[in-house]
């Protein structure tokens, strides 16, 4: 499907330009009811911390309500609580006001079907048809109503709570959270701390313009700071809006996604629970395949995207996959990404195991990868650029079968990622850079036509 406002993850963009400004997400509103509540119904409305959240909230509210249906508002929610609450209180769909990671002078609106999952490519191409068309507003008889979910945030902060193994505790385990300013402020400190967690919150003040500001999944340098300075067990980060989970060691050492999906792999084949293959990305450490097949355990790539990491684990009939970002799918526990549940995973692991976050993580052999985001002011076609396809060829001539190549354009920013990955660090860097320019030359040489 070509599509001109749905991304990897929803709508996302710029406050105040198309598409984030209060008369498209009154229209978005509009169509959205029409494909998923043609006859009236129901729809959860949570968003993260970013001052723009107010205004978007307020127009999602008017369009839904205007289209006969029923509004549930969280307020500041991880994106995985409204995902689970939507199944949870039968809502029709959700919505999630959030850019996730980005900064808070961006902003998106992304949704969940009635069982908590993505919507299909289906539904956003329906949605995008309606969205040249004027707001409807029924008569006053058929016009929805719109309440305060008060007990919603408590009956997701009980999910999480039961997602931990009732046998074990946090009990004596210092914990450092950084929820990154973001949604996650509330429900993360409190499910930790009733779980018994000795804790120490960073991250966790929010001012609607700090979200992902120097914190968080993003930027764990506070965290690999503060987790041996004041000398904890572990420390966990969460983005702004819940979803993606980085660890951080007892030594300040960064776990990245790829390796907490190995801990949980080797732990669920160890207990006689891991079915299907493991799921990863075209950006997915080589390091991590090649341990997963020594210890016997299939892994595949998918493109990235969590949707598309889910779409694989349903065709596979997989459990468990996830990003090297952080986004990982456990749906043995949740139906989407939930960086909470899966962070309780990993410290559930420590605690049965008795062993630290570096050690469960030692089985994992990295090699090494330069990730490279290279912002445009155009559009290439990545796929299909001469340029570009020479530049690869010759930096994957170099390694051989020693490493990887991957470029794509990004689906929620104007970058083009260029990864290299190979045995020898010095070398990958060099081709990763050399790969860099090239992209910087042909978007230089590309038409006029600015990325949205």
């Amino acid at each position: 499907m070509s599509s001109s406002y749905f991304g990897t993850d929803g709508i996302r963009g710029r406050v105040g330009e198309a598409p984030m400004t209060v008369d498209f997400a009154l229209r978005l509103a509009s169509a959205a009811a029409q494909v998923l509540a043609p006859d009236g119904g129901s729809v959860l409305i949570g968003k993260d911390t970013r001052v723009s959240g107010y205004m978007f909230e307020s127009a999602l509210e008017a369009g839904f309500v205007a289209s006969g249906v029923d509004v549930m508002l969280l307020g500041p929610l991880p994106t995985p609580g409204i995902a689970y609450l939507t199944q949870a209180l039968e809502a029709d769909f959700g919505v999630v006001i959030s850019a996730s990671h980005n900064p808070y002078y961006d902003n998106g609106i992304k949704f969940f079907n009635r069982f908590g999952r993505k919507l299909s490519d289906e539904l956003e191409a329906g949605i995008e048809a309606l969205l040249e068309t004027p707001p409807r507003t029924r008569d006053s008889a058929s016009l929805g109503k719109a309440k305060i979910a008060d007990t919603a945030r408590t009956l997701y902060e009980d999910f999480c709570r039961e997602s931990f193994p009732e046998a074990l505790t946090l009990d004596g385990m210092k914990v450092v959270v950084d929820c990154a300013h973001g949604a996650g402020y509330k429900v993360a400190p409190r499910v930790l701390a009733d779980l018994g967690a000795d804790l120490v919150p960073i991250g966790c003040s929010p001012n609607g313009r700090n979200i992902n500001a120097a914190c968080g999944s993003t930027h764990p340098n506070l965290l690999q700071l503060t987790v041996p300075g004041v000398r904890a067990d572990v420390g966990v980060a969460l983005d702004g809006d819940g979803d993606r989970l980085v660890m951080v060691d007892h030594e300040g050492h960064v776990v990245d996604g790829d390796q907490l999906l190995y801990i949980l792999a080797m732990d669920r084949l160890a207990e006689g629970l891991l079915h299907g293959p493991v799921v990863g990305t075209v950006m997915s450490n080589l390091g991590l395949e090649l341990a997963l097949r020594q210890a016997g355990v299939d892994f595949r790539r998918a493109r990235v995207g969590d949707r598309h990491v889910m779409a694989m684990l349903e065709e596979c009939k997989g459990m468990l996959g996830g990003e090297t970002s952080g986004h990982l799918l456990c749906l043995d526990r949740a139906t989407s990404g939930d960086a909470l549940v899966n962070a309780l995973q990993v410290l559930a692991v420590m605690r049965k195991t008795g062993r630290t976050l570096q050690e469960l993580a030692t089985g994992l052999t990295r090699l090494p990868q330069v990730l490279i985001n290279v912002r445009v002011s155009r559009a290439i076609a990545v796929d299909t650029s001469a340029a570009l396809k020479r530049a690869v060829a010759d930096v994957e001539a170099t390694l051989g079968a020693r490493g990887r190549v991957v470029l794509r354009a990004s689906g929620t920013e104007p970058v083009i990622r260029v990864m290299v990955e190979g045995e020898n660090g010095a070398e990958v860097q060099a081709l990763a850079e050399q790969l860099a320019a090239a992209v910087s030359q042909a978007a230089e040489q590309a038409p006029e036509r600015l990325i949205s």
